[in-house]
């Protein structure tokens, strides 16, 4: 098991994993969702290649609008 930090808490998925895979296991596949990893910004189209290595920092802001 590959272990991270995700929003500031231990978070473990299989080795190998990626950022697309990250975001398939907590079902926010489709959510207007930015991650980052090691504090930059991942664009959406680079999750399916982004490998994750043991205690990399992800972090998952969801948009919120308003007015």
């Amino acid at each position: 098991m590959l272990e991270i930090e995700l929003n500031g808490e231990p978070y473990r998925l299989p080795e190998g994993g990626t950022l697309a895979d990250l975001v398939h296991a907590l079902g926010i596949g489709n959510a207007a969702v930015a991650l980052a990893v090691n504090r930059q910004v991942v664009p959406r189209q680079q999750w399916g290649v982004r490998p994750l290595a043991g205690w990399d920092r992800v972090d998952i802001v969801r948009a919120i609008g308003g007015g």
